[in-house]
């Protein structure tokens, strides 16, 4: 691999397992970078799946203490994710690589769009929709598992529109991702998805991003974590738009 090529993917696998942590938004990073060192679609965005998936660990072992005692009663809502992470994965492996390429840029205008607005989400939700959380994190479950681009801005948003603090918020949402991740790249591997070698390159890199983006999610203010991922989404949106 072009030295260019490898300096690429370790600053992508860095920034990418950072975003993760911070607020989702990491594929942002990683996905672009897979596909411009030659990776197809479908396995570019299945290998950087896997290639999260241990920052997503890391950063939600940081944050355990905003969750932990909660833990009892998310069980419906982490089983809903986990279907749906299953569900999402096995959706794009039977998609195929055209659709997918088309789907791409909507995908991410939804993600974006959805965390955007979600303080004015947050003052119209009503007080008595508790039992319908779980449909609504299997659906954004199957997004993730589907298309791990902007998965954790749709899993913050949602945790935002229960009324969370932007660093509980963070820290569901990286628990959430975690198992997400965890079953779409058991579905992955499991289909022979994944390019081992594109893995191995950004599997450190992202580790090592999400425990520090982890550490940083604690103080760095809410309205500049909003800004960076409404930046970056927008900004991936319309490039993705103009490629298509």
């Amino acid at each position: 691999m072009p030295l260019a090529d490898l300096t690429l993917l370790l600053l992508a696998g860095l920034g990418a397992g950072a975003m993760n942590a911070l607020a989702g938004g990491g594929t942002f990073l990683a996905f672009p970078a897979l596909l411009a060192v030659g990776l197809p679609a479908v396995s570019a965005n299945a290998t950087n799946a896997v290639a999260l998936w241990p920052a997503s660990l890391a950063s939600t072992w940081v944050g355990r203490s905003h969750w932990r005692q909660q833990l009892p009663t998310l069980k419906p809502l982490l089983l809903a994710a986990l279907i749906g992470g299953a569900l999402g994965s096995g959706l794009l492996l039977i998609s195929g690589e055209a659709l997918f390429r088309q789907l791409i840029p909507w995908l991410l205008l939804l993600a974006t769009l959805l965390f955007a607005a979600a303080p004015w989400l947050v003052r119209k939700r009503s007080t008595n929709d508790a039992k319908l959380w779980p449909l609504i994190h299997g659906s954004g479950a199957v997004y993730g598992g589907f298309f791990g681009a902007g998965m954790g801005i749709v899993q913050l948003a949602l945790f935002t529109l229960e009324g969370h603090s932007p660093q509980r918020a963070a820290a569901l949402k990286n628990l959430f991702s975690a198992v997400i991740y965890s079953v779409s790249s058991l579905v992955f591997i499991a289909a022979g998805a994944i390019s081992y070698y594109h893995l191995l390159l950004l599997l450190g890199a992202t580790t090592l991003g999400g425990y520090l983006g982890g550490k940083l999610a604690d103080w760095l203010p809410a309205f500049w974590l909003r800004l960076w991922v409404i930046a970056v989404g927008s900004g991936m949106t319309l490039y993705y738009f103009w490629q298509g």
